[in-house]
Parts: structure tokens; sequence; C-alpha cells
């Protein structure tokens, strides 16, 4: 299981750290402020209705950091939370993990996520013996979609189903990778 620094230097402005228990409230206050955009594309927030549901999503995250080495940042920029970025699925046997982000609307175009990502991969690659990042998008999430294309991640293919939408839907996923060795 691996360590990452409890925070990561972006820029001048923007860093990664790692959640704390008092992060819920802000989340939930980011959701809520932002229920219609986000829910085009986040199907968790159709569950979060409360403060405690994102109160448990951080403590929930909190273990896993500790049992899994599997990490959540909130992403700060001019010290203020605008979005989070965090692994899952992660295989330590075959040195691989999953990235999922998400960022405030007013946030969004100013390259914050795709500097976050950037450098969570490149950190990820250069001291953690990572081998193989995946992204996946939801097919049309175009803004989503932007970021691994930007990187320079594979388009594998498609996971057919691959994500639950709510009301009985489910949409297809873009699988991106991009390895350690990958230029």
């Amino acid at each position: 299981m691996m360590k990452l620094a409890n925070s990561i230097a972006i820029d001048a402005q923007t860093c990664l750290k790692v959640l704390v228990p008092s992060d819920g409230q802000t989340i939930f206050n980011i959701l809520t402020k932002q229920r219609a955009y986000f829910s085009e594309w986040l199907p968790f927030v159709q569950f979060t209705h409360k403060v405690e549901d994102s109160k448990g999503f951080v403590a929930m995250a909190i273990e896993q950091r500790k049992t899994k080495g599997e990490y959540v940042f909130k992403i700060c920029h001019e010290d203020r939370m605008v979005g989070l970025l965090g692994m899952k699925d992660t295989d330590y046997i075959n040195k691989n993990t999953e990235l999922g982000y998400w960022i405030a609307q007013d946030f969004q175009g100013r390259g914050i996520m795709t500097k976050a990502v950037s450098t969570l991969v490149n950190e990820l690659f250069a001291s953690h013996k990572i081998e193989r990042v995946q992204i996946c998008c939801a097919v049309g999430n175009e803004k989503s979609i932007a970021i691994p294309k930007r990187l320079g991640f594979t388009l594998e293919g498609i996971k057919r189903n691959g994500e639950w939408a709510g009301n009985l839907e489910f949409r297809d996923l873009l699988v991106f990778s991009k390895l350690k060795t990958d230029k």
C-alpha cells in the first residue's frame, strides 16, 4: 500500500489536500448549490440529500485512505475547496488505479482540473509505482472527456452500461488509460 503526501502543490494558487471530517459540510454545500448542474453527470448526487450523506462519504474516504491506500483529495484553489479528485478500485498487485473527479461549475474552464489530474498522475507514476491510471467518462460528458484527451490518455473502448444513472437508466462509459511508459 502506498502513502501519498497530505498536500500536493499544483501551482501557486492550487493544491490537493486530503479530506478531513469537516470537509463533509463544504462538499454538501457545493453539491446543493449546484445540484441541477451536477445531477446531469454525477449519479451519487441523487442520493445526497442531507449533510450526513456527505459526511459519510468523507468518513469512508478517510477510512479507505488508511486501510486501502486510496486517496481522495479536495482541490483547493486560493484556499477554497472547488472540487474533488480521487483514486478508486486500486489494484496494488497489478499497479493500477482509476481516478474520478468533479469541479464546481464556476471554476471550470480555467485548467484547474486538467492540472490537478496531471499532477496526481505524475505523482502516482514517479513516486508510487503505479503503472496504469484509468479514467472513465460518461459518453456525452464532453468537459470530463476533454481532460484525459488533453493529458495524452488512450481511449481503450466503451464500457457498455458501465454506470447506473438512476431512473432505471444506465449509461456507457468511455475508458481511457495512461501507462507510466506513455509519453
